[in-house]
């Protein structure tokens, strides 16, 4: 009897043997089924029993995020109604090792019958499955990571691989960008990592800006107005051309004493304000931020337009810290 840290790397070694075997055993039948569920008009739809159902949702959740739309259908609920749910534009996708599976094999011909393609990750390659199946991909094993060589372990982990794998490839095949991606996880941490530096920012009344000519006790009220501790500073095209911070304000008090109210904006201002544009990420301007020791960063365009204003406090309360 082995004791834990032993099986527990026997068992590691296995699954990871398991998925390092798969890598020799690719062949043109994974391109021609990477083509295929690139060419669907439909859903892909994901069926198996067991632990292997389990993969199969893993895999549509998989692809429904990365660009590929998919679902799971259990087989035994497919043969008593849902099988209403295809329709010949989608391709099926079959999760099983022994290629036995009795509800499975149950399904085939109902799936062959509407016309739609099937594609199966199978461990034999000469089951029921394997020969109804118009593309197979090879995910067998040599051996389980189950001491009794009974429990589904390395089975299931070569073929939720092989179904990363597959996602992957389409998600490049598709030309899946960052922006697709933020799209479909606009909420928890991923949504928070993918927010952009345009759906945080201040615009239009919010936004604190001076003209160069602006009288400086002005600019104090606008940067006391709109809170930000800071007010951007523009000529008469929008164009930005500095910034006045607190910190401008203390050096000219300072430099300056009673006279420092008489002055303009551009006396007072930095003029090379430091600038991002709207389409960055938020954790980029966060970065910024942390590197520079300031608290707000002013967005422009490629004129070098002011569009709007991102503070500190913005990105707090998204928790990307």
């Amino acid at each position: 009897m082995l004791l834990p840290l032993q099986l527990a790397r026997r068992v590691l070694e296995i699954e990871a043997e398991a998925v390092q075997s798969l890598i020799d055993r690719l062949n043109d039948g994974f391109s021609r089924a990477v083509e295929m569920l690139h060419g669907c008009k439909g859903r892909v739809v994901t069926t198996g029993v067991g632990k292997s159902g389990y993969i199969c949702q893993k895999i549509a959740s998989t692809l429904s995020s990365t660009g590929t739309p998919a679902f799971f259908l259990h087989p035994t609920e497919a043969i008593h109604g849902d099988l209403g749910m295809l329709v010949s534009s989608d391709i099926v996708l079959v999760v099983s090792n022994s290629g036995e599976t009795e509800e499975v094999v149950r399904l085939l011909p109902l799936i062959k019958r509407l016309g739609v393609k099937l594609i199966s990750l199978c461990g034999s390659l000469d089951s029921t499955l394997a020969r109804a199946s118009d593309i197979v991909i090879d995910v067998s094993v040599k051996t389980e990571g189950c001491p009794l060589g009974l429990a589904p372990t390395a089975s299931t982990t070569a073929a939720l691989a092989m179904g990363d794998a597959l996602a992957m490839a389409l998600l490049d095949a598709r030309g899946f960008t960052v922006e697709d991606f933020a799209a479909r996880h606009p909420g928890g941490h991923l949504g928070k990592k993918l927010l952009r530096v345009k759906d945080l920012m201040h615009t239009g009344d919010e936004l604190p800006r001076v003209y160069a000519t602006t009288p400086m006790y002005e600019a104090i009220v606008e940067m006391s107005r709109k809170g930000f501790g800071a007010t951007a500073v523009v000529d008469g095209q929008n164009k930005l051309i500095g910034i006045i911070s607190d910190g401008d304000l203390r050096r000219l008090m300072q430099r300056l004493k009673d006279e420092a109210l008489k002055v303009t904006a551009a006396d007072a201002m930095t003029r090379t304000p430091i600038t991002i544009a709207r389409d960055e990420l938020a954790t980029k301007a966060l970065n910024i931020m942390e590197e520079r020791h300031i608290t707000s960063l002013l967005i422009v365009d490629e004129e070098g337009k002011l569009e709007g204003l991102l503070h500190l406090h913005d990105l707090w309360r998204t928790q990307l810290f």
